[in-house]
């Protein structure tokens, strides 16, 4: 469990720095971070802070595909979670 939560702090402070970048890329319009490094990362945990970055940074909060998949992401981690939750008792 102690591992787990020292991944996903880890997961998303990394996830956090690719959004934004890719924030500061767009500003700038430099080369941008692709959607899907950035999807990747949400999936493998960096979620949980990128969905609240999206809004408080503005970035990516009106692009309806994203936040789809986004929130699909999440979706699937709350689910997993609960059914690891779940088989834990």
């Amino acid at each position: 469990m102690k591992f787990a939560i020292i991944y996903l702090i880890i997961i998303n402070i990394i996830a956090d720095i690719l959004f934004c970048a890719d924030k500061r890329r767009a500003k700038k319009d430099k080369r941008r971070i692709p959607e899907s490094i950035l999807h990747l990362f949400e999936l493998i945990g960096g979620i949980f802070t990128i969905i609240p970055l999206m809004f408080i940074i503005r970035h990516k909060n009106q692009k309806w595909s994203y936040k789809l998949v986004s929130f699909t992401i999440l979706a699937l981690w709350i689910f997993f979670i609960a059914v690891a939750l779940f088989h834990l008792n």
